[in-house]
């Protein structure tokens, strides 16, 4: 079994995205992150999903969270607003989450060794040719614990 074995489609966006086009991918195809590509198409950053809710929060609730419950809920629908405009890149800390890639002959520890030490719940496969670069899709930990656990025994 290789990388490109487990290799998933996994949707991704860009950096030139609306900001609330990506949120709404997120949260309606219930990812665990978000995969951004550069204007290239390389993988420029993965993103976990609770590193993307902390980007919508006033920067005093997210140092001091015990604040949240003096709000009501006029302050959930403000969050949403606060992403118009902005595109993927404004929104995304990406310096903060490089993305973890494998080739596509990398073997499921190998996947797993690099998850592990980005503390990512994907991993890219790319597939290079010289400089250009294509996505094959990603693996989740989802998916890669569906492997290494294997098919359940039947009682």
């Amino acid at each position: 079994m290789r990388a490109r074995d487990l290799a998933e489609p996994f949707p991704a966006v860009t950096t030139d995205d609306a900001a609330i086009d990506a949120a709404r991918l997120l949260a309606e195809r219930s990812l665990p992150a978000l995969l951004v590509l550069d204007a290239d198409g390389r993988p420029d950053a993965v993103v976990p999903g609770p590193a993307l809710i902390r980007r919508l929060l006033p920067a005093h609730l997210a140092e001091v969270p015990s604040l949240a419950g003096a709000f009501g809920t006029e302050l959930d629908a403000e969050l949403a607003d606060d992403l118009a405009g902005l595109t993927v890149a404004d929104w995304v800390p990406r310096h903060r989450y490089p993305p973890p890639v494998v080739g596509p002959d990398a073997r499921p520890l190998e996947v797993a060794t690099l998850m592990a030490s980005f503390h990512s719940p994907l991993v890219a496969v790319i597939e290079r040719d010289g400089d250009a670069v294509t996505l094959l899709g990603g693996v989740s930990a989802t998916r890669l614990l569906r492997h290494f656990l294997g098919p359940r025994p039947r009682p």
